[in-house]
């Protein structure tokens, strides 16, 4: 597993990853809607995530995706509209 695998880049992405993409943010909205709060959705989506990646790739495999992630972060990857 490493980054280009499983970046999420929408322009560039499968038709598979941007239909996942789809149906877990309508799956957000939905538990949103329902009242759980924004940040307890997404903390719960990161861990089952983490864990499907564990499970599918092993957990050092994800330890070297995951060292990756504080420089995406920053430089903006994961962010939609004005940022901070």
């Amino acid at each position: 597993m490493d980054d280009t695998q499983s970046d999420l880049d929408l322009t560039e992405a499968s038709e598979e990853k941007r239909a996942a993409l789809a149906y877990l943010s309508e799956a957000f909205a939905e538990a949103q809607l329902d009242g759980l709060d924004g940040d307890c959705v997404a903390h719960a989506a990161l861990f089952t995530a983490f864990h499907e990646l564990v499970t599918t790739y092993g957990e050092e495999a994800v330890a070297r995706f995951a060292e990756n992630l504080p420089t995406r972060i920053r430089g903006g990857g994961f962010s939609s509209g004005l940022r901070h």
